[in-house]
């Protein structure tokens, strides 16, 4: 057995709610020649169960009895009750115990193909597909070639070089530019992958097996001898039977208790269908204006158990020269596929539908009794043509009998491969010709009894049961589908009784005899001469065939009788076996290897074999008939007589096109087969069968396949029913039902993938369910030598069935495709079958300092270096300055400006809840100060922790421990919901931060006492927590002034998304260049509001909640982020009420805002919110721009008043918290698209918009003053080029002064605060910001006239996934995934030993979880060649997200591994 994680699922799935899936699904499958193994294929286990050979093989009998039990039916094992090939071929492998079979198989998969000579081609174009990539010589420079290369930047020159004052006339200059630039790659270009990933072509193998014989030549069948008594036409024998023996009984219907219901004799047949013509064209509509005329359509609808309404109303059409068009009863409004033929109606103008009275009593009808029209149906007339509601024709009415001539007789309806519906129209002369060869292979004679159990409204049914059979005066017994499945030995009773000469069955009729029969006595199948197979040409028929002649040779069945044939709706009947004279020895099997016919080649094989498919003969060409084999690609030519191909006939008894599709009929109904020098065969062109095949030895025709069926994959051609059938063999009866399987391929990645869904029996469990799922894939595994992509099991009864009970293929891959199909059971097994993938990348030695640098070009680029204004040389009347410390300014502003407020804090109706004017601030902080020196003694330079709810006592507390010569640090108080979680981390955090007390409120001071806190942490170990709510009227002896402004002013602590806990030391200095930068980015000053709704306790938003009022002296209206759970509202009305130009929130506020507020906005303007005056509304964030997010903001509160301009965002990291700003001045935020494919090779590569694989990035922002960027190579260090991927590096005053660890971590210190290049300016200290991004010169201006250098940041190099040799972002995996389906609101990816794991949140009910496992494989295939490992189903809200609403994938990665999602479903890709 495998050692494969079996996938886990929650209990509550495997629970079926409703009843019906207990009742056992109707086994059958469809009439249809679907294919679906309908029980074709299921008789491999003939009379004896399967258990049985396998526990045979098992205990090690000798192998020849099991294995040659389907060896040619004159052998003796056979009669022992031989259940075909498969079962002892399959007893072989599960003897082996399933380990995989043969050397061939280990190679196939294990190691990849050698591809070694075809990556680093030489040559300049290698084709792919029939498309052409061109590829550079070197490989290298076509890099460059394809990244814009934007001018000189210090020199602006005209064309010719000139140099010219850059104030001259921009306008122009930039033209010029433009017009200089290098083109980007066309569009062509991009739909051919990237030349460093192209997918691995399989490149062919000289040793695979090649056709090797001589070109085959057409075969001709025998003279149709048309006798002098044959009929002109089927009207003309209806009519001469009608008359000359009207009693000659024609039509036994029976009932489902198996008795007969009605008969219809030829003079009631003849009468009747008189009636129904006269009325068609008199009575319908008016006389002027009669609604059918001759060549019309209608529409034939009636049951399968009314085979003589049927036949009435048929030949009633052929005499009123109308056309029929058989169709099935549409049960429901919305049947499967029953759309699809309202179409083929529509398409062929039918507006009159006859039916049956039973069956118009049963159509669904409105409550007015109008029966309502069917969804993708025409309007029609319901038309019951039943002798009482017809009017008798005038005496001197008759219906005019021509010859048969071209008009078309009826139309047969064809469902393709993809649910598609086509009309075959066959002429009356086809009809006629037809029916004259079947009479003349079959031996028909007059008032012969046939008996059929096919569906007479198409295909062998039709064309046996209700043409032939008139034609030649014959007697029908038909046994309707009902009874079948009440009674499966009916039609051989009814032989016996009728002592019928001709049957006509499927295999599924054979084998259900088998399964039902109970050594009856009274059977005598002697009477038959002809047994017709009508799915005789589906491989697997061959077992049923002979299981049942096992059995039933002793009631009198003689073996010459089985009699398979062949056809296909387009060239009606292909071939059929003809009933042979006594005695003669039927003809031999073909035993073929299955993986010659996956190359197209015959190559015979041995029995002993697991890997051989053993076909039998449908018999020959039919009279008057031409047949060749074509290949199956391109031109038709004729295929070499070992050749497998499409088989193509020449006859007049052929359909003659697709109704009303003209293109679609040339390519099938008008071929021209040509050989091997291009001329054609025949001037007569040939019509497409639509099955494969080969002309065999004595004119013998071999089908081993039908064209829907074929799956070509990796190059290879696989069947369908082949595939089918191995997955019925392996314990078949235990856990699915038989003939409720369907193969069908999808296409991902450039190649055809196969997907097995079966229907798993209500009691079987999911150990057993997956012991079946991984033995049917080593089963396909060793006997085809293909993966099976995804293998699916769905409850019972569930999938979509066409009329006669099949399921319904086209309709069941759209559920898979769409996720609908909610399966209980997946498997997915990407890492075996997709061998396409590119090779994974090896990394290319960096060039290192040798690479010239000149001046600022490095590799002839220039050096990606950039800057924000000069904090130095700008002029303003910023009296702050004068101040080193925050302090000092506060003292200043009480002082100079006592009653300006700073805060207002709004609670979440929108009230003020407190506000701080200046001098306000300044007592509470002296207080705080003083309560620090008297209660806690503490000493300059302590740490003191702040656990404060965001607000305005968290200022004041701040200001308190300045005031003091205490180092505060902000910490966000443990939520009381949540206690075990949240207070862990204030405690990590107080304990990391050396904090020597803990300043709060009194409800917090409560809550770490709690029971709750103790179950958490050891409360004991707590320092002194002072609650700071009653302060006593007491001033600090005097304020604490800072002797060096480079000591520390703060600690700022913050949990990465990667779960990592850093504090970083701000001295003085660093805090107030800091503020002083972002005064000056947003033009900051007294009069000005400012409106914040982020968390106060890290980063850029501490700073803007606690620093920059102070040193500016705007007024900062201070909004919690958790009251907008509340009241999502609350942010932007605050900001209309204020009349607020600048706000500043995070992504998961926007993220309330536009789900929350999404459909209110009419109510918000109606109550006056306006945002209009906002210039800048920025999201402080540290990631790379979550544009969809920013673009659905904007576009909903447009109708607000919000520019969309306004909306940009910030970017800061640990090293330097604020970054890049989008400030007041200076030009919009730009975008560019880079393709994703050279991204994860860190290169960039513009591409225009909407072009494949591309990805929209927005900068992040504009550089703030006194801040230096350069973009690095993390790994050599070494300076880049101009829009070339790297690690952001900078050079500010405010960057901060090294991490704060107990450990004193100094390597990682100096790396990150202090690295310099490694080449060129060697000089300046940089610190590393950990993020990949990238700078590019705009064609912008900024507010100094300078051209403007643009920020993207692209990802942090921590998250960023190695796999493959690429570079992944998880956000990419991550956006694609949520596209997939509607049902998954969030997802998360990481990688666990070299998996990728996709977690998955499930908005939707539980049975919908299993549907998301091959979509999220399917995408993240398609679009990032990434096989994932691992699918994770959670329910909303398991996906741990930050105050910053990032996600925390490493804490998902650990709940993951530690067992604590909770999970609705994990599946594991193999």
């Amino acid at each position: 057995k495998m050692a494969v994680p079996m996938p886990s699922k929650r209990r509550s799935l495997v629970v079926q709610t409703s009843m019906d899936a207990y009742t056992p699904p109707d086994t059958s499958s469809g009439s249809e020649g679907e294919g679906q193994g309908d029980g074709t294929s299921s008789s491999r286990e003939g009379s004896i169960s399967m258990e049985h050979w396998i526990s045979r093989a098992v205990h090690g009998t000798s192998s020849t009895t099991t294995t040659s039990s389907n060896a040619s039916s004159s052998s003796s094992s056979t009669r022992s009750g031989g259940s075909g090939a498969a079962a002892g071929r399959l007893a072989d492998v599960l003897a082996q115990h399933v380990h995989i079979s043969s050397q061939h198989h280990l190679q196939n998969h294990s190691a990849p193909p050698d591809v070694t000579g075809y990556t680093n081609n030489t040559a300049n174009t290698t084709t792919t597909d029939g498309i052409q990539v061109e590829r550079a010589p070197g490989g290298g420079n076509a890099a460059q070639r394809q990244t814009p290369k934007y001018g000189n930047a210090e020199l602006m020159e005209t064309g010719d070089g000139v140099p010219v004052s850059s104030r001259v006339s921009a306008k122009i200059q930039q033209l010029v530019n433009t017009l200089k630039r290098p083109k980007r790659p066309p569009l062509r270009e991009f739909f051919v992958d990237d030349f460093e990933e192209l997918l691995e072509v399989q490149q062919p193998d000289p040793n695979l097996p090649k056709a090797e014989g001589a070109e085959m030549v057409a075969m001709r069948g025998e003279q149709l001898g048309v006798v002098t008594n044959w009929p002109p036409s089927l009207e003309a024998a209806l009519q001469r039977w009608g008359t000359i023996s009207p009693k000659a009984p024609c039509l036994t219907t029976m009932d489902t208790n198996g008795k007969p219901l009605y008969s219809l004799t030829y003079g009631k047949l003849w009468s009747r269908s008189v009636k129904v013509a006269y009325n068609l064209l008199h009575k319908l509509g008016t006389k002027q204006e009669p609604l059918v005329r001759p060549g019309d359509r209608v529409a034939l609808v009636f049951p399968n158990n009314d085979p003589g309404a049927f036949m009435t109303a048929f030949y009633g059409c052929l005499l009123a020269e109308v056309v029929p068009v058989p169709i099935e009863v549409p049960l429901t409004r919305k049947d499967a596929g029953s759309q699809q033929i309202g179409f083929l109606l529509g398409s062929c103008g039918v507006t009159v539908a006859l039916t049956s009275d039973a069956c118009h009593k049963g159509l669904p009808k409105s409550p007015t009794g109008e029966i309502p029209q069917f969804k993708g149906w025409p309007k029609v007339l319901w038309f019951v043509p039943e002798s009482k509601h017809l009017s008798k024709p005038p005496r001197d009415w008759f219906p005019q009998i021509k010859d048969a001539n071209q008009d078309t007789a009826y139309i047969e309806y064809k469902t393709c491969k993809d649910g598609g519906v086509l009309g075959v129209t066959v002429t009356r002369i086809a009809m006629l010709t037809h029916c004259q060869a079947l009479t003349q292979s079959c031996s028909y004679t007059e008032a012969e009894t046939i008996v059929n159990v096919l569906d007479f409204k198409k295909d062998v049914g039709l064309w046996h049961a209700i043409l032939t059979s008139v034609m030649n005066m014959m007697h029908v017994i038909s046994i309707p589908y009902a009874l079948m499945k009440v009674n499966p030995l009916s039609w051989i009773q009814k032989v016996c009784q009728f002592k019928a000469k001709v049957a006509c069955v499927k295999s599924r009729d054979m084998h259900w005899a088998l399964v039902a029969h109970r050594d009856q006595r009274d059977v005598n199948l002697g009477s038959l001469r002809m047994l017709v197979v009508a799915d005789g040409s589906n491989p697997w028929s061959i077992s049923s065939c002979d299981a049942f002649l096992n059995v039933f040779q002793s009631k009198g069945l003689k073996p010459e009788v089985i009699c398979p044939c062949a056809s296909s709706p387009e060239a009606l009947t292909v071939a059929i076996r003809r009933p042979l004279e006594e005695g003669v020895t039927p003809p031999s099997r073909g035993v073929l290897s299955m993986h010659g016919l996956s190359h197209g080649v015959i190559r015979v094989d041995s029995e002993e074999k697991l890997s051989v498919l053993t076909l039998q003969d449908v018999g020959s060409v039919m009279p008057g008939a031409l047949m060749c084999v074509v290949k199956l690609e391109g031109v038709p030519q004729l295929c070499k007589t070992d050749e497998i191909g499409e088989m193509c006939v020449c006859t007049v008894a052929t359909g003659s096109s697709y109704y009303g599709l003209a293109g679609m009929t040339k390519n099938t109904f008008e071929v021209f087969p040509v050989s091997n020098n291009g001329t054609p065969i025949s001037e007569f062109p040939f019509t497409r069968t639509g099955l494969l095949g080969f002309i065999g030895p004595a004119g013998l025709i071999f089908v081993a396949g039908k064209m829907e069926g074929l799956m070509v994959v990796g190059g290879r051609r696989h069947n369908a029913d082949d595939i089918v059938a191995t997955a019925l063999a392996v314990e078949p009866m235990k856990f699915v039902y038989r003939g409720r399987i369907a193969v069908f391929s999808i296409t991902v990645l450039h190649d055809e993938r196969i997907v097995v869904v079966a229907e798993q029996r209500p009691d079987s469990t999911e150990e057993d369910s997956f012991q079946w799922m991984s033995r049917v894939l080593q089963a396909i595994d060793s006997i085809h030598q293909v993966g099976v992509y995804c293998l699916a099991l769905v409850p019972s009864n569930t999938l979509p069935k066409t009329p006669l009970g099949g399921i319904h293929l086209s309709e069941t891959k759209q559920l898979f495709l769409e996720g609908a199909l909610h399966p209980c059971n997946v498997l997915m097994c990407p890492h075996t079958c997709v061998i396409n993938l590119p090779k994974p990348r090896q990394k290319q030695p960096e060039i290192g300092p040798a690479s010239v640098m000149v001046g600022n070009l490095v590799s002839g680029k220039r050096i990606a270096q950039a800057s924000g204004r000069d904090l130095g040389q700008i002029e303003d009347n910023d009296q702050a300055r004068k101040f080193l410390f925050l302090s000092e300014v506060l003292q200043w502003r009480a002082q100079t400006t006592p009653d300006h407020v700073l805060y207002t804090l709004l609670n979440s109706r929108g009230a003020i809840a407190s506000s701080l004017t200046c001098v306000q601030l300044h007592k509470r902080a002296e207080k705080i100060a003083a309560v620090l020196g008297e209660r806690a003694h503490l000493q300059d330079g302590d740490h003191v922790a702040l656990v404060y709810p965001p607000g305005i006592d968290l200022i004041a507390a701040f200001y308190g421990c300045l005031y003091a010569g205490c180092v505060p640090i902000t910490v966000r108080p443990p939520h009381p919901q949540n206690i075990a979680t949240t207070l862990p981390t204030v405690k990590m955090i107080v304990e990391v931060s050396r904090s020597v007390c803990v300043m709060t409120t009194q409800v917090i001071c409560k809550l770490l006492r709690s029971k709750e806190a103790l179950a958490a942490v050891d409360v004991r170990t707590w320092p002194p927590v002072i609650d700071t709510d009653d302060l006593p009227k007491k001033k600090p002896p005097l304020l604490y002034k800072p002797s060096n402004p480079d000591t520390l002013a703060y600690l700022d602590f913050s949990v990465s998304t990667t779960g990592m806990l850093a504090g970083v030391k701000m001295s003085h200095t660093a805090t107030s260049a800091f503020c002083r930068s972002i005064k000056l980015q947003c033009e900051l000053y007294p009069s000005r509001e400012v409106a914040i709704c982020l968390d106060p306790y890290c980063g850029l938003g501490f700073v803007l909640w606690c620093l920059c009022s102070v040193y500016s002296g705007h007024q900062s209206i201070l909004i919690p982020p958790s009251e907008l759970e509340v009241n999502p509202a609350l942010w932007l009305s605050a900001v209309s009420q204020y009349k607020v130009r600048d706000t500043f929130c995070s992504y998961s506020v926007m993220e309330l805002c536009t789900k929350g507020l999404g459909l209110q906005t009419d109510l918000l303007k109606s109550r006056g919110v306006d945002l209009s005056r906002v210039r800048t509304c920025v999201v402080v964030a540290e990631e790379r721009p979550r544009i969809a997010l920013t673009q659905s903001f904007s576009k909903l509160f447009k109708d607000l008043g919000l520019h969309p301009r306004a909306v940009s965002t910030s970017f800061g990291c640990r090293v330097n918290l604020a970054i890049c700003l989008q400030g007041t001045s200076g030009p919009d935020p730009t975008t560019v698209y880079v393709d994703m494919r050279a991204l994860r090779h860190d290169r960039v590569r513009l591409v225009e918009r909407g072009s494949p694989h591309s990805l929209p990035l927005m900068e992040s922002g504009k550089i703030l003053p006194g801040v230096r960027i350069i973009i690095a190579n993390p790994e050599t260090k070494g300076p880049m080029g101009e829009s070339h991927l790297g690690e952001i590096w900078v050079h500010s005053g405010h960057n901060a002064s090294g991490y704060f660890t107990v450990y004193g971590d100094e390597v990682l210190q100096s790396d990150h605060f202090s690295s310099r290049l490694s080449f060129g300016d060697t000089q300046t200290v940089w610190a590393r910001t950990g993020y990949l991004g990238f700078l590019r010169r705009t064609e912008l201006t900024d507010a100094s006239g300078e051209r403007h250098d643009a920020l993207y940041v692209v990802g942090a190099l921590e998250e960023a996934m190695e796999l493959r040799g690429m570079r992944y972002h998880p956000i990419d995996i991550e956006t694609s995934v949520i596209r997939t389906h509607k049902s998954i609101t969030e997802c998360a990816v990481f990688t666990w030993t070299n998996l990728l794991v996709v977690v998955v949140e499930l908005d939707g009910s539980e049975h919908e979880a299993l549907d998301l496992v091959p979509l999220v494989t399917n995408v993240v295939l398609e679009e990032h060649y990434l096989i994932v490992g691992v699918v994770v189903v959670v329910d909303i809200g398991v996906i741990p997200i930050n105050s910053r609403g990032e996600k925390q994938r490493m804490h998902l990665r650990d709940g993951f591994l530690a067992d604590q999602l909770d999970p609705i479903y994990v599946a594991y890709n193999m």
